[in-house]
């Protein structure tokens, strides 16, 4: 049975053709020669060839004990085959199929952003041999660290690092925006990008389904399989509402004695709209976010977007740039030069945004530390010729500094100065530095939190682990409602439990490792696309681009999907009620009926794909374009 299935199946759309123009020699044979017996002949022979899909597809339903809308049409036309409405019993097939024919045409249609993002996929790459000669391959047999030449309006088939060569590439594919951006050598490239001029030579680091552009399709592909509450509670409700309509038919036919009504109650009843109308939205959606660089990982993300009231901000790399610079060494006991060549050796070894604007000073010496370890939350520890020196903030140096003249002042001035400070000290109390550091804030930053905050959004919160003179510099020039600094990432899950808590519906916004564990506590976890692979797993949605404006975008498109998924069921429901209304009054029969329900599955489809032409209020001219992408 599963073969014959498959069949129909694959030949749906030819099956619709058949019987369409059955119908319409059907039609001939009764107006043209009025021949009652073709009419009826053809009739009977159309309804046979209809039914045999829907049927096969309800005994399947029935096996899992299921009782789908294919068992409803389905019993509704062998009754109409028993008291001898041919026509009725053809014409409900007909529809039943053509309804299903256009939903896949228009469903298709939805899943158009990750299609369009799947053909890009680069197949092919240019290998450049040890002999300098180049041979194509497929992309999923190279390995890390093979070379590939990509030549001006090809794809980089890879992600990988320049190593030759310059070029201008539009990133459209991965940022959603079509800008051309320039790459030189040690600059990364993303698979699925194209060369609008110049040649490189790429040293592979990922393909195919590892790259950045292989996770986003995956990531939306996922998204798109998921379900919201309102999706769950819709399977849930067709789950018994189809034998509630099953019942009814009955009980109506015992009651009126009136077979055809009871049949009629069958096909009237069916909840294609309903069961329909919430997926479509949910695709529409999130193809509609991947478009613009926003991936969210779930329609029952965009669920809890639209709940939440309050939002807590990571400060570096997702507020600031996260490319701090040092601005200042103040040197208190030591040689300056030695001190930058032993911080930037031991910075070396982190990966913190901090670490690299002290590893971007100019050294005379390289050095190799020893014995690196992290102190989650405070900084590092490492051994240099036998020598322990700490860098980190002043709890990871405490008991190093604290007879230590004028510290207190010179810190307190330079935090003031809103610069991030991380000290260096020697075990033995002969070195001692502050490194200033400033970061900048994203030129769209402050615009963008008064968006979210026209948005219904009441509460904007820093969490920082930076000290509170530079907190409270940046958030001065943003609309934040409240700050808290020298938070070790506990401190920050705690917080977002606290919030939890106390009734808030709190999102976090962070790019970091030490943002996972609040990412993880907060109802909805937001990742810039410029953060470590850590955040972007534990997150609910990514910002591909790390660009605010595309938060305010993201609640924009929540907020309008789900009163998408409404206006559906509303649709839905409201077109049984009035189907039952006309059956009950006289004016529907079973073929008016079923169209009329076969155009409300198309009305719900057509409304949900509204959504992927969908543009937000918000006028991304007025953002500067953002620094950084995704890695």
């Amino acid at each position: 049975m599963v073969k014959i299935q498959q069949f129909f199946t694959k030949y749906r759309h030819s099956i619709v053709v058949v019987t369409t123009v059955m119908l319409v020699l059907a039609e001939a044979a009764r107006f043209g020669v009025h021949s009652l017996l073709a009419y009826q002949a053809i009739m009977v022979v159309a309804g046979l060839i209809g039914l045999a899909p829907i049927l096969l597809t309800a005994i399947s339903s029935l096996e899992v004990r299921l009782i789908s809308i294919d068992v409803l049409v389905s019993i509704a036309v062998i009754g109409a085959f028993i008291i001898g409405e041919f026509n009725e019993a053809a014409i409900v097939t007909w529809l039943f199929m053509l309804g299903e024919v256009l939903e896949d045409v228009t469903l298709q249609k939805t899943r158009s952003a990750v299609q369009q993002l799947a053909n890009l996929a680069p197949q092919t790459a240019l290998v450049v041999n040890d002999d300098g000669t180049t041979s194509e391959e497929d992309v999923d047999f190279l390995d890390a660290g093979t070379r590939v030449l990509v030549k001006t309006g090809a794809q980089v088939p890879v992600d990988g690092t320049v190593r030759a060569g310059s070029a201008l590439v539009n990133e459209a594919s991965i940022t959603g925006e079509s800008r051309l951006v320039t790459k030189q050598a040690d600059d990364p490239v993303y698979a699925g990008t194209i060369l609008e001029n110049g040649t490189i030579t790429v040293e592979t680091t990922a393909t195919g389904d590892a790259t950045t552009f292989g996770k986003i399709i995956e990531l939306v592909e996922e998204a798109q399989d998921s379900q919201t509450k309102t999706q769950r509670f819709i399977d849930r409700f067709a789950k018994y509402y189809t034998p509630f309509v099953l019942l009814a038919a009955v009980i109506v036919g015992l009651i009126t004695r009136d077979f055809r009504l009871a049949i009629t109650v069958m096909v009237l009843g069916c909840p294609g709209a309903l069961v329909i109308g919430v997926p479509a939205s949910t695709v529409a959606g999130i193809g509609n976010g991947a478009r613009r660089g926003i991936l969210f990982k779930g329609s029952d993300v965009m669920d809890r977007l639209r709940h939440v009231d309050t939002i807590a901000f990571d400060k570096t790399g997702t507020l600031t740039l996260g490319k701090p610079a040092v601005k200042d060494v103040l040197v208190l006991a030591g040689d300056r030069q030695t001190i930058i060549d032993q911080a930037v050796a031991i910075e070396q070894q982190s990966d913190h945004p901090l670490a690299q604007a002290i590893t971007d000073l100019s050294i005379d010496r390289q050095l190799t530390p020893t014995n690196v370890k992290t102190v989650k939350g405070q900084g590092i520890r490492a051994t240099i010729a036998g020598q322990e020196y700490r860098l980190g903030n002043q709890q990871l140096v405490a008991g190093l500094v604290e007879n230590a003249p004028d510290l207190k002042e010179k810190t307190t001035r330079l935090a003031a100065a809103g610069n991030s400070l991380v000290i260096f000290a020697s075990a033995d109390r002969s070195e001692l530095a502050i490194f200033a550091i400033k970061d900048q804030l994203r030129p769209q930053t402050a615009q963008a939190l008064r968006q979210l905050k026209q948005l219904g959004v009441k509460h904007l919160v820093m969490l920082t682990g930076d000290n509170a003179g530079t907190a409270k510099e940046i958030a001065a020039a943003l609309p934040i409602d409240e700050v808290h600094a020298e938070m070790l990432p506990q401190d920050k899950a705690r917080f977002v439990e606290q919030e939890r808590q106390q009734g808030h519906r709190i999102a976090f916004v962070g790019d970091g490792i030490n943002d996972s564990p609040a990412l993880s506590a907060a109802n909805v976890a937001v990742a810039m696309g410029s953060g470590t692979d850590v955040a972007m797993d534990v997150s609910d949605f990514v910002l591909v681009k790390s660009d605010l404006a595309n938060l305010v975008t993201g609640f924009e498109l929540a907020n309008k999907t789900m009163r998408n998924m409404n206006e559906n069921i509303a649709i839905a429901l409201l077109t049984v009620v009035l189907l039952f209304i006309g059956l009950f009054v006289g004016y529907i029969e079973m073929a008016l009926g079923m169209l009329i329900h076969e155009l409300s599955i198309l009305i719900v489809i057509l409304n949900s794909m509204r959504l992927i032409k969908y543009s937000p209020k918000v006028d991304h001219r007025q953002f500067l374009k953002p620094a950084n992408d995704l890695k």
